[in-house]
């Protein structure tokens, strides 16, 4: 964008000189005319008053004119141009998703699963500058969607995830190590993790707390979210005819496991009780992880003097040949 800017905006008091010029004009002219009366010019007066000798004023302002231009080419009129160069500084986050069959409960809506995948969404399209990495797990685990800067990559991706793709159970530990691996050789200043999960770990080799320890060895931040309301939860079962029916069961959510994890890691727990407080959690943790903006400003200046200077000019001269020529003969 561009503004004009002066260099020198003290000659701008300069311009009080000139309503102190009119008026001395002025004094002056009426100190140079003495009245005179005299028989038979009665109508002298008349012919005085004539537009062409009030013409003369004209000569005076034109000098005002120039004066005041000459003050503004003093003052040095500059137009600025002015860009941002803007430096951004991403973030690397590995969203770590249960997908074990007791997300299929319908305390969230329409599900567990499909009430993360839809909030992870919104997380994803709200962060621009970071880049992203999937990884589920249940029984095992294995890594969804590879670290990427394609917010529809990932987007894509998170909508595929389904049940019945790994073998069933909540292995925590496997798939925080799963995403330990996928973020640790980052070059990115800040690694993050945000899994989330509904259960107790009771399946793979590697513990939860352990693999804590192995994130907190890479510098890795790690979020944990427990999801699912309190006491029980509908969910659909197969009956001994093969029908789907609600059955209540119990939420068991190891929020002791999931709060060590985050103080490893010097990360937070947070525990989801339906849809709106699992929004509000990813909100949270997207404040905690702002991308860092180095933004630097830079300008260009270019002198804006000579229309000025070319006006005042142009005045002046008129001013000259006006004196003259036409208003030669005018006292």
């Amino acid at each position: 964008m561009s503004k004009i800017e002066f260099a020198y905006p003290a000659f701008f008091y300069a311009l009080t000189l000139v309503p102190l010029l009119v008026a001395w004009y002025f004094w002056r002219g009426r100190k140079g005319t003495a009245p005179l009366s005299l028989s038979g010019f009665e109508n002298l007066d008349d012919k005085q008053d004539s537009a062409r000798i009030w013409m003369r004023h004209v000569l005076a302002m034109l000098r005002m004119a120039v004066i005041t231009l000459l003050i503004v080419v003093l003052a040095r009129p500059q137009s600025s141009n002015q860009w941002e160069q803007v430096t951004t500084e991403g973030i690397d986050i590995v969203m770590c998703l249960d997908v074990s069959g007791s997300m299929r409960a319908m305390d969230f809506k329409p599900n567990r699963l499909e009430a993360s995948k839809n909030v992870g969404i919104e997380f994803v399209n709200a962060r621009q500058n970071d880049r992203f990495g999937l990884v589920v797990f249940a029984g095992e685990s294995f890594t969804q969607c590879p670290m990427t800067t394609d917010r529809a990559v990932v987007i894509n991706f998170m909508k595929e995830i389904d049940f019945g793709v790994i073998e069933d159970g909540t292995a925590i530990g496997m798939g925080l190590a799963t995403a330990v691996n996928r973020i640790k050789d980052s070059k990115a200043k800040s690694k993050v993790i945000i899994l989330l999960t509904d259960g107790v770990n009771n399946r793979g080799d590697v513990g939860p707390v352990t693999a804590a320890e192995l994130a907190a060895g890479f510098g890795i931040r790690v979020y944990t979210i427990g999801v699912g309301s309190q006491g029980n939860a509908p969910m659909p079962v197969q009956d001994m005819f093969g029908r789907t029916i609600m059955q209540n069961m119990p939420v068991e959510i190891d929020e002791d496991v999931l709060r060590v994890i985050a103080q490893t890691t010097d990360g937070s727990y947070f525990r989801a009780t339906d849809n709106n407080k699992l929004r509000e959690i990813y909100q949270e943790i997207d404040q905690l992880e702002k991308t860092r903006l180095d933004v630097k400003q830079f300008s260009k200046k270019k002198e804006e003097y000579f229309p000025f200077l070319l006006a005042a000019l142009l005045i002046l001269l008129t001013e000259v040949f006006l004196r003259y020529t036409l208003f030669r003969t005018i006292p």
